[in-house]
């Protein structure tokens, strides 16, 4: 299997324009937005269709292998207001999947371990 080669876009002077960045988010409120943080993780679903915007092409192409939010707003080099916009555009359309991080699970109590290990002990 080929690895996917990710590589940061250099800063277009374009999308740091407050204008540029308003008609890519579309919903000045943000109040439909989805319930995103930094660390949900996104995997897209499918190719990118003739019918989305070139900066989801671009999340479309990048999470064929999952990336967490903050990742897609970096390599964009978009603030992560506007990414959250257009991972939700994403999203109601179903094109892209997300969830939270799988949280490690805690260490069982020593005491606990240590009632194990006297028991295989004495075995």
């Amino acid at each position: 299997m080929s690895s996917i080669r990710r590589e940061r876009r250099t800063v277009d002077p374009a999308l740091s324009d407050p204008e540029r960045l308003y008609v890519i988010t579309g919903d000045p409120d943000g109040s439909d937005r989805a319930a995103l943080d930094l660390v949900t993780m996104v995997v897209s679903k499918s190719q990118p269709t003739p019918t989305v915007q070139p900066e989801q092409a671009v999340i479309l192409r990048l999470c064929q292998a999952p990336l967490s939010v903050a990742e897609i707003s970096a390599y964009l080099s978009l603030p992560f207001s506007v990414v959250t916009a257009l991972l939700t555009d994403l999203l109601a359309t179903e094109l892209i999947e997300s969830r939270a991080p799988i949280v490690r699970a805690t260490l069982p109590d020593r005491s606990l371990l240590e009632a194990v290990m006297h028991g295989l002990q004495k075995l």
